[in-house]
């Protein structure tokens, strides 16, 4: 598969960049090394190998999900800045 000089201006335009008609070419040629990169990787055997989301396997953390009242705002409205009668206190934005 080969990227033509309008195809890679016609990518430009849908990706919103602006591409002088002198950059044109090199594009293409970028265009061309990454779609020639690609069809390496469909060439790879995978057969047997499983899906993974990242190159060490490893689990995420777990809690226990559990139901609380919270009752803990006075601990969190401390870490505010202002609070005022039980809620954080933010400067007016709005007329």
């Amino acid at each position: 598969m080969s990227i033509t000089e309008d195809q890679a201006r016609k990518v430009a335009h849908l990706a919103r960049i602006a591409v002088d008609d002198a950059a044109l070419p090199a594009l293409a040629r970028e265009l061309n090394g990454i779609l020639h990169f690609m069809e390496q990787l469909n060439e790879v055997d995978v057969t047997g190998v499983e899906p993974m989301t990242g190159v060490t396997p490893m689990r995420l953390k777990r809690r226990e999900d559990v139901v609380t009242t919270g009752d803990m705002a006075d601990r969190i409205l401390s870490n505010a800045p202002d609070a005022r009668e039980g809620f954080f206190a933010v400067p007016k934005v709005v007329e």
